[in-house]
């Protein structure tokens, strides 16, 4: 995934010139960056959600792009954020040793992708309003063989020898909707957050509902993105330590990396609609820390059995974000 620590590069380079070019008031001068590595190991498990990355960055800049056209702007008055966040996950069975195809078990599978979202915040009320479009791709394309390979010969661990099996190449296209409404406060010291998500798309359709609980020492969570940009800094707490809880229940309509993608239908291996778990839970607790523009997470996150037969899985996630 060579393209992540480029594109980076290329996006510190021209922040400059996003920081002269933010279009209205209403959005938000915060330039930020954050960048999330995600891997099973940490919990002595090699198996489903297997590794993954992502890179967020956020520029007033973006609000010229066209996709904003589509994405919706929430109430009048909110303040505007602007990002493209891009993912990329790979998905294994139980047994990686195994070269042949493990009928009942779980398809490989990776996926890269962007998204150009768009956060309306309206701080007064407490909510939140983001939307977004995501464009990538499916299968081998996605380079999780190689990547895997080379890592588990890095640190001495079984070489995968299923990936010729992945479901293949294939649109990435979806939509995604999510609203976040503050329900209890605590001062400054606790809060509690209702959320509800929906997306359609080739990659995952699905409803979602959820909480998320903050304590400890921290800005409010609606005030800005955990981080934010020059003047705005000074506003609030310096230094913040704050462990999360989160949990979120999901209806699921359908998911590429277990039954394949809707235009390609030549992938070796895929598992039928009617294995498909349609109810699926996850929680998450993380501890984040923060100084001035830079933080710190560490998280790790639970998920009910994906489909029939399968197992709770786990895994830990770390996270660097940087307000410039």
């Amino acid at each position: 995934m060579r393209f992540f620590p480029g594109l980076l590069l290329l996006l510190i380079l021209t922040a400059p010139a996003a920081r002269a070019q933010a279009p209205d008031s209403l959005t938000s001068p915060d330039r930020l960056i954050q960048y999330t590595f995600a891997n099973d190991a940490f919990f002595r498990t090699d198996y489903y959600f297997t590794q993954g990355m992502t890179l967020n960055v956020v520029l007033p800049v973006f609000a010229k792009s066209p996709v904003n056209k589509i994405l919706l702007a929430g109430p009048a008055g909110a303040r505007q954020h602007y990002g493209i966040k891009l993912f990329y996950d790979g998905f294994t069975p139980l047994r990686i040793q195994d070269d042949t195809i493990r009928r009942g078990d779980r398809p490989y599978a990776s996926y890269v992708y962007a998204a150009f979202y768009r956060i309306a915040t309206d701080p007064a009320r407490r909510q939140r309003l983001t939307s977004g479009l995501d464009v990538g791709f499916i299968g081998p394309a996605a380079g999780a063989k190689g990547f895997q390979t080379e890592v588990h010969a890095l640190i001495d661990a079984p070489t995968p020898r299923g990936w010729d099996f992945q479901i293949r190449n294939d649109l990435v296209l979806g939509y995604t909707v999510g609203y976040e409404k503050q329900l209890l406060a605590a001062g400054r010291a606790a809060e509690l957050i209702g959320s509800a998500q929906g997306s359609v798309g080739t990659l995952n359709t699905f409803g979602a509902a959820g909480l998320l609980l903050r304590v400890g020492k921290m800005n409010p969570y609606f005030s800005n993105l955990g981080l934010a940009t020059g003047p705005a800094r000074r506003v609030g707490q310096k230094i913040q330590l704050y462990a999360t809880g989160q949990v979120e229940g999901r209806l699921v309509g359908y998911n590429a990396t277990l039954q394949g993608g809707l235009f390609n239908r030549s992938s070796p291996y895929v598992l039928p609609a009617r294995q498909i778990s349609r109810a699926v839970g996850q929680a998450t607790t993380s501890l984040v820390a923060a100084y001035g523009g830079v933080s710190l997470r560490t998280a790790a996150t639970w998920i009910s059995p994906e489909f029939e037969g399968s197992r709770n899985h786990a895994w830990v996630q770390f996270g660097l974000g940087v307000a410039f």
